[in-house]
């Protein structure tokens, strides 16, 4: 089955029954998506990064790891991952970001206007977009001093992750609009969903 495509600095919503699989692609590669999701029965039961690292207990999530909600019920199991390198730290991107980053460029919505717009339909207002889940963004950071840094991604072409709903979903996905995030380029993002295992 093909990959539905998101161009370049635009976003998606989706709906994902408890089971599916979302799997999304890197095409080109050194290209992030931010992902955030909800219990498509509530909206205010949202995707927590807080609530992900106290339970997983590492800030480096891959394979084997949980994704949990704000009501500590888990949202999304990843059950495939070939970069094994995510950001859970870092909001998405927006005009302000632009405005602070990015003074020289034009100013973009970035990916906090992309999924507002696509989730709007969905009861999801702006106030509740929640930190996302930074699917291949490269942010290290360093133990001793605290410092993180945005670097490119070293996902590559044709790269996996797929990530199994452990609830009924709607998920936000983005193929991310900030410089730093993706090398400096735009590139566009992958997904498909896969019926449960």
């Amino acid at each position: 089955m093909g990959a539905n495509i998101i161009p370049p600095r635009s976003g998606v919503a989706l709906r994902l029954h408890a089971g599916e699989a979302l799997e999304v692609v890197d095409l080109m590669g050194c290209q992030v998506a931010d992902l955030v999701a909800y219990n498509i029965a509530d909206v205010r039961e949202v995707l927590s990064n807080g609530r992900t690292f106290d339970y997983e207990e590492t800030l480096k999530l891959t394979k084997g790891n949980t994704l949990w909600s704000n009501r500590s019920n888990p949202m999304l199991e990843i059950t495939h991952d070939d970069v094994g390198c995510h950001d859970f730290l870092l909001t998405p991107c927006s005009e302000a970001t632009f405005a602070h980053f990015y003074p020289d460029k034009p100013l973009h919505r970035g990916c906090f206007g992309n999924l507002a717009e696509a989730l709007e339909p969905y009861g999801v207002e702006p106030d509740m977009i929640p930190t996302a889940f930074n699917v291949f963004m490269n942010v290290p950071f360093d133990g001793a001093s605290g410092k993180i840094s945005v670097e490119p991604p070293p996902s590559k072409a044709g790269d996996v992750i797929r990530l199994e709903a452990k609830m009924d979903l709607v998920v936000g996905l983005t193929a991310c609009s900030a410089y730093a995030s993706n090398g400096g380029t735009f590139k566009p993002i992958g997904w498909r969903v896969l019926p449960p295992r």
